[in-house]
């Protein structure tokens, strides 16, 4: 049993929780507690860490996997909640490709983000992009840490079915979408009403950072600015909330039009 945080598999544990680099650097990523950690791929399982409590709890289900007790003490140390959940696991990153993502066999529904800092945000795309059948997520390096904890935590386990693809820029992204006939859609102030577009085919939203917007580069380079309208005083919805309005549009269009 490991009972102290000193230990060295812990300090590495607490500097991948912290740092975007590290993990970059080791190609993995923590989840945490028991939901995430049995939605994990178990072959993508490099380390794991549980309670002697979790243990005995769940100890039917541990069947096969190699893993290491840790005090209580070391679990609140570790644990990116209020309320430790008994397991911490280290997980290999797997990433995939926008040739990928076209291949696919219907018309592909993506999105494109540009700077999103919110992990709240990007989780929430992610996890409402698997529930509207979106084909993949695309961002650019500016945007938040996919892998980031929090981001991790509110994909609900989306973070191993949805495609996605970091970039570090979207020249080469948009040249394959206009090749594969994919017509992009910048969200926009300026925009035409989105309900009156057609989304059956294959297209891209291009969605911007939630105090700034899109790029005027990036917007100028989309086929059409669409917007959603607002009642009242508001003059835009967040990030995520107006992803899943799109991504539902165009499901809707798709499967029910």
């Amino acid at each position: 049993m490991i009972t102290s945080t000193s230990n060295g598999r812990i300090k590495n544990i607490m500097n991948l929780k912290n740092s975007a680099r590290a993990r970059r650097q080791q190609d993995c990523f923590l989840v945490e507690g028991p939901r995430m950690f049995f939605e994990t791929p178990k072959e993508r399982l490099k380390e794991v860490y549980v309670t002697g409590e979790f243990e005995k709890k769940y100890r039917e289900c541990l069947e096969g996997c190699r893993y290491e007790v840790i005090s209580d003490a070391v679990c609140r140390h570790l644990s990116d909640t209020k309320t430790p959940q008994g397991v911490t696991a280290l997980v290999k990153k797997k990433e995939s490709t926008l040739e990928e993502i076209l291949a696919g066999e219907q018309p592909p529904c993506l999105f494109l983000l540009e700077n999103l800092q919110d992990p709240g945000n990007l989780g929430t795309i992610l996890r409402t992009s698997e529930g509207a059948g979106v084909s993949g997520v695309i961002m650019n390096r500016e945007t938040v840490d996919p892998y980031n904890p929090k981001v991790i935590r509110s994909t609900m386990g989306a973070i191993f079915r949805v495609p996605f693809v970091i970039v570090h820029d979207f020249d080469e992204v948009l040249e394959k979408l206009n090749a594969a006939g994919v017509r992009t859609y910048a969200a926009h102030l300026g925009g035409e009403e989105f309900y009156r577009q057609d989304y059956r085919g294959g297209c891209a939203f291009f969605i911007g950072n939630e105090g700034n917007g899109l790029s005027d580069e990036l917007t100028a380079r989309a086929d059409v600015k669409i917007r959603i309208p607002m009642k009242g005083q508001v003059e835009s919805l967040n990030a995520a909330v107006a992803s899943t309005v799109l991504m539902y549009e165009a499901l809707r269009q798709r499967e029910w039009s």
